[in-house]
C-alpha cells in the first residue's frame, strides 16, 4: 500500500498580481495570500542590492508559517548608481524619477526570499540592467497622465506602456516585472515545492 507524498503549501508573502501572474508562468497557485507589514525605509548608506535582500527576508519572516508550509517573498527596487527609487510618492516625484532614467541605464534588483521546513532563509538576488531612451518633455507627461507608474518601483511599469522607452536589457525580463522566474523555481525546487 502506498501512501502518497505531502507537498508543503506555498503561502505567497505579496499582494502583488504580477507577482501571481509569474508564479501561475511556472504553473504555481498559492495557497494562501499574505501582506507582510515591515518598514521598507531604506538604512543609511544602504545599497540597493542589500536593500531588496533585507526586505524580501523581513516580508519572509513576518508571515506566520506552519511545518508544512513554504513562505515565499520577493521585493523589487530600482536604482540609478548607489541611488534607491522607491515607489513615487506623488506625481512630481513620477516625473523626478523618469527624468533621472531618461537616457541612462539603471539596474533593476529583485530579491526572492523561501522559508521552508527548516525555517531558515534562503535569498537569491536577481539583477537586470535597464536602458531608457531619451524622454521627451511630452513622453514623460504621456506616462504620468496614464498613472500607471504610481504605485511602481522606480516609477514604471515594463509589462505596460514603459515598455516604449527600454531600448536596451540585459538579465532577467521576469524581474523587471517584480520576481525573477529563475531564482524563484530555483529556491522553491529546494525547499521541496513540486515543480513541471
Amino acid at each position: 500500500m502506498s501512501s502518497a507524498v505531502k507537498h508543503p503549501a506555498l503561502i505567497l508573502a505579496s499582494t502583488s498580481p504580477r507577482r501571481r501572474e509569474l508564479l501561475a508562468r511556472i504553473g504555481l497557485t498559492p495557497t494562501r495570500i499574505a501582506a507582510p507589514e515591515i518598514d521598507e525605509t531604506p538604512l543609511k548608506g544602504e545599497l540597493p542590492r542589500a536593500y531588496v535582500a533585507r526586505l524580501a527576508r523581513n516580508k519572509a519572516l513576518a508571515v506566520e508559517r506552519a511545518a508544512d508550509e513554504v513562505v515565499l517573498a520577493g521585493d523589487t527596487t530600482v536604482a540609478v548608481g548607489r541611488r534607491i527609487l522607491e515607489k513615487p510618492s506623488d506625481e512630481a516625484d513620477l516625473r523626478r524619477m523618469l527624468g533621472l532614467l531618461s537616457g541612462r541605464r539603471h539596474h533593476v534588483y529583485s530579491a526572492v526570499c523561501v522559508v521552508g521546513a527548516d525555517a531558515k532563509p534562503r535569498v537569491r538576488v536577481a539583477d537586470t540592467i535597464v536602458a531608457f531612451k531619451v524622454l521627451s518633455a511630452a513622453e514623460i507627461d504621456w506616462y504620468v497622465e496614464s498613472g500607471e507608474g504610481m504605485g511602481k518601483a522606480g516609477g514604471y511599469a515594463i509589462q505596460g506602456k514603459a515598455e516604449v522607452f527600454v531600448r536596451f536589457l540585459s538579465g532577467s525580463h521576469s524581474n523587471v516585472v517584480g520576481l525573477p522566474i529563475f531564482e524563484t523555481r530555483a529556491l522553491l525546487s529546494s525547499a521541496g515545492v513540486p515543480l513541471g
